[in-house]
């Protein structure tokens, strides 16, 4: 049994519809009605809240290896509580999804600490674990689609500066391999990028020559970018962000780093090929 949480989230979603072909998957989820579109006949459905201790319980018992994803970063409870579980479920291997920023020693803002300590949670837990630190999602540029739409602008920070980003189906691929063959990866930290860094400019040319539209770019100032996060956040959140969003500008996020390569036997994808398969989103005709 391989357990996934974070099942209606960008990468446990596409971890759940590769995962059919390796065993019985059971989706842990707040919203059971919610997850239970993303399982197919293969696939349990059960509901629990990581603030539920005897929830996690129930829904580890009997798991092998299971994805482990939190996105509160006000607290550890939720790690802390899973861990507890899963040791008293006899889980035997926990992938856990983080972040690439763990390792910038000059990245102090709180989801990176906060992803930090998770972490060392999880080193400190006795269990056998792959920790998985991706760069930015390519999927972060479907922030851009309403304003694509409506008006043929894309407002974003930094719009010279390259980041590796990364095709969230890549990470769910490398995901598969973790939790269908923990052996092979035991105690393995992989940064996860894509092939190329590359920047919100950039980006935007290739949506606007996919979508065979003119597009503009619009670099917003840092506090266009706070009250933006400030609208959508928590604002200890929002200014941790806003922190990353200007370190961005200093410090190179372009690295590409192998292991997506090493781990897939292939190439990562790059920006044009996830754009391609997502412009529907963006107002154009969907992918053939």
């Amino acid at each position: 049994m391989i357990l996934l949480t974070g099942a209606t989230g960008t990468v446990g979603r596409l971890v759940a519809r590769r995962l059919p072909a390796a065993g019985p998957v059971r989706l842990l989820a707040r919203d059971p009605e919610r997850a239970a579109s993303l399982a197919g006949a293969h696939a349990e459905v059960v509901g629990g809240d990581f603030e539920d201790p005897a929830s996690l319980h129930r829904a580890l018992t009997g798991v092998r290896s299971a994805l482990l994803v939190t996105v509160n970063p006000l607290t550890h409870a939720y790690d802390e509580n899973f861990l507890t579980a899963a040791r008293a479920a006899g889980v035997g291997h926990i992938v856990k999804l983080t972040t690439l920023s763990v390792t910038e020693p000059d990245a102090m803002d709180l989801v990176t600490e906060w992803q930090r300590e998770n972490e060392r949670l999880l080193r400190a837990s006795g269990l056998s674990w792959t920790l998985l630190r991706p760069r930015a999602f390519m999927s972060n540029t479907l922030g851009w689609a309403r304003s694509i739409r409506a008006e043929g602008v894309v407002r974003s920070a930094s719009g010279t500066v390259a980041t590796a980003a990364i095709d969230p189906r890549d990470i769910a691929d490398v995901a598969v391999r973790a939790l269908t063959d923990p052996a092979g990866h035991t105690g393995q930290a992989y940064a996860l990028t894509g092939p190329a860094g590359i920047t919100p400019v950039e980006q935007t040319e290739i949506l606007g020559e996919l979508l065979q539209r003119a597009l503009k770019f619009v670099e917003l100032t840092d506090d266009q970018i706070l009250r933006g996060l400030l609208a959508r956040y928590p604002e200890p959140v929002a200014h941790a962000l806003a922190e990353s969003a200007v370190r961005g500008r200093h410090r190179s996020k372009g690295q590409v780093e192998p292991s997506v390569a090493e781990l897939l036997g292939r190439s990562a994808r790059g920006y044009r090929e996830w754009a391609a398969d997502h412009r529907a989103e963006f107002g154009g005709p969907a992918a053939g």
